[in-house]
């Protein structure tokens, strides 16, 4: 296995997950979780040591008029009447009692701040009824004033962005900067609960005000666009807004990885995101292997490494973090005081764990084993971390070469499997020959050099 230091793709952002819809509220104990779990949680999460190290949360902008359980109340419950009225916005109207404004998320956010996440993703999925053809969050429609959109000559563009803006000024009272908001969800999708249809065409026409309107606001939140179902149905919506014209407005490309599975990369000046993704269907599970299901550890190890090796995207996030669920939902299940942690999580703590935002990937190959799936990243600090999945049921023993080996390079092995939970184990031996390892059947491996 050979790693080739001058070969480099695409930066890396981080990884990440959501606590939307108030599932943020379980891990505070809404669901009679002690404050020591939350501790716990919060640690599996976020903590380099003992957890996950993720280091990008993703919010839901809420559109709903009330807050019960598995909603997100707007910040303009009001209709004002008209476009051109004067919007009533009402911050203290998303406090959810016990766990404080926007439904619960501001707090999820500050924790996440204060315990290492670098970037805040708040992602909208519709707006408010009134701005939309079907006055209706849910059920699809379209935003007033797009192409081939007709509500009676209404156009509510500017005030969904004016909506938006205001959103991320609220959270910057807070003392929390956004780093990027998104104005739709998965807009390939007409469902039951907040959505929002939109081609690209449409997005773009939005755009041609949206852009603008956060230019003049003095914050320095980029909008993020378009959180496709999956990669097909986002690189449609993107060639829309090329077509139309407007990618320049964007700052960041997003997708979701469930309706097409991610494959080649997307045609695009940006950086990518896979920003949403989980197995909903399948049989729960919190193992790592068992036969290959979709929701186990070694599955999603595969699909992060086909995320970050094939479709070269700079971050991947899980759909939730922590839930009081007993699907594959969430990396971390909750039930009452009990926290069943499953594999998922360490599939993704193998990378973000010990790759930080700022690295970039380089290459690395190993064209004689079939079996293994390897990706390699190089950190700003010069440190190294290759991450190999070892997909056969034969040990696997490797010797890494191209690494950047001095007298006072530190190696260090990091093992998940059915009885690993990303645990530090012996090096086999490293020289200038390389870094030796061997990796266990339908396991992987980080090996991660410090400086």
């Amino acid at each position: 296995m050979t790693v080739d230091m001058a070969k480099r793709y695409q930066p890396f952002d981080g990884m990440g997950f959501a606590e939307a819809f108030q599932r943020g509220t379980q891990i505070y104990g809404a669901d009679g979780l002690s404050e020591a779990n939350t501790s716990y949680v919060l640690d599996l999460l976020y903590s380099n040591k003992n957890g996950a190290g993720m280091t990008i949360l993703r919010n839901g902008i809420g559109s709903s008029l009330t807050n019960p359980y598995d909603l997100m109340k707007t910040i303009e419950p009001t209709d004002p009447g008209s476009p051109d009225s004067e919007p009533t916005y009402d911050w203290q109207g998303t406090v959810k009692p016990g766990f404080g404004l926007d439904s619960g998320q501001l707090r999820v956010t500050k924790d996440a701040v204060a315990r290492g996440v670098q970037t805040v993703y708040a992602d909208a999925w519709s707006s408010p009824g009134f701005m939309k053809n079907n006055s209706n969050e849910n059920f699809g429609g379209y935003l007033c004033g797009v192409t081939g959109i007709n509500c009676d000559g209404e156009d509510w563009r500017q005030a969904y962005a004016d909506y938006l803006v205001q959103y991320l000024m609220f959270y910057k009272q807070e003392g929390i900067h956004i780093d990027y908001v998104g104005f739709l969800n998965e807009p390939d999708l007409n469902v039951s609960y907040a959505s929002m249809l939109s081609d690209g065409q449409q997005a773009a026409d939005f755009l041609e005000v949206f852009y603008p309107t956060l230019q003049a606001s003095g914050l320095d939140t980029e909008i993020a666009c378009c959180d496709g179902s999956g990669w097909d149905q986002s690189r449609e919506r993107i060639e829309g807004i090329q077509a139309a014209g407007a990618e320049n407005t964007l700052g960041l490309v997003t997708s979701h990885g469930y309706e097409s599975y991610p494959n080649t990369p997307f045609d695009t000046q940006h950086k990518v995101w896979e920003t949403e993704w989980a197995d909903l269907n399948g049989e729960p599970t919190l193992a790592w292997y068992t036969n290959g299901s979709s929701g186990e550890g070694l599955t999603w190890a595969n699909n992060i490494h086909q995320l970050f090796a094939v479709s070269n995207a700079s971050a991947a996030l899980y759909w939730i973090g922590a839930d009081n669920t007993t699907t594959n939902s969430a990396l971390i299940l909750l039930d009452g005081d009990t926290v069943h942690v499953s594999k998922r999580l360490w599939a993704f703590g193998q990378y973000s764990r010990f790759v930080k935002p700022g690295a970039t990937r380089i290459d690395v190959s190993a064209p004689d084993a079939p079996a293994l799936n390897m990706t390699a990243f190089e950190n700003s600090d010069g440190s190294v971390a290759v991450q190999i999945i070892n997909n056969g049921d034969n040990t696997e023993d490797v010797r890494v070469a191209g690494l950047p080996l001095h007298w006072r390079t530190k190696v260090s092995c990091w093992l998940t499997n059915n009885d690993h939970d990303l645990t530090y184990v012996p090096v086999g031996r490293f020289g200038r020959g390389g870094v030796h390892a061997s990796i266990p059947p339908f396991s992987m491996m980080s090996l991660v050099t410090s400086c």
